[in-house]
């Protein structure tokens, strides 16, 4: 693993190539959030050739339907949603542009190789930390389906904004090294 490393938002292809899979990051700038349902109704847009309610260059999308903001807070509990699920939507995604999508477990060799395409990572924020991750949000709005409760679309500005890099643009794959380094042989 290798020293933390601050990436700002938003994200350039050469900021991109400088992350490396088991890098630590902290992440300033906008982020986006956005689930399933979400997801299917920027792949709806996407389809009808209509404009998107955010332009998604440079952009990262956190995985995350957070939980009601307590009084004084921006935001509620913000953990990670499994990523395996917006495995469909990531590459339209990122041929427009997207450079970073957080969330929790692996991801399908085609977004892997979208990735790779594209020049995007894959970060994860680890499950059961969603109380601290919240932290390092300083605002919070819905910019987009108000009507999906805590899955609308809504930008937040972060600082320090902790994940790691799982997957790189190069096919590195912190998982996988993980697993071939335990397995038995």
């Amino acid at each position: 693993m290798s020293d933390v490393k601050t990436i700002t938002t938003p994200l350039t292809d050469e900021a991109v190539a400088h992350l490396r899979a088991g890098d630590n990051v902290l992440i300033q700038g906008t982020i986006y959030t956005g689930r399933d349902a979400a997801h299917k109704k920027l792949a709806d847009l996407i389809a009808a050739g209509a404009a998107l309610p955010f332009d998604l260059r440079g952009q990262i999308i956190f995985y995350v339907g957070p939980t009601p903001a307590r009084p004084g807070k921006p935001i509620g509990s913000a953990g990670p949603t499994t990523s395996y699920r917006m495995d469909a939507f990531a590459p339209a995604l990122h041929e427009l542009g997207l450079k970073a999508s957080i969330g929790k477990g692996s991801r399908s060799a085609e977004v892997k190789e979208s990735l790779k395409k594209h020049k995007a990572v894959y970060l994860a924020v680890t499950g059961g930390a969603a109380a601290l991750v919240s932290k390092s949000i300083q605002k919070a709005e819905v910019v987009a389906y108000p009507e999906l409760g805590p899955e609308a679309i809504q930008k937040l500005e972060v600082k320090d904004f902790p994940a790691q890099v799982i997957n790189d643009m190069y096919g590195g794959d912190i998982y996988e090294e993980g697993r071939r380094r335990y397995e038995r042989k």
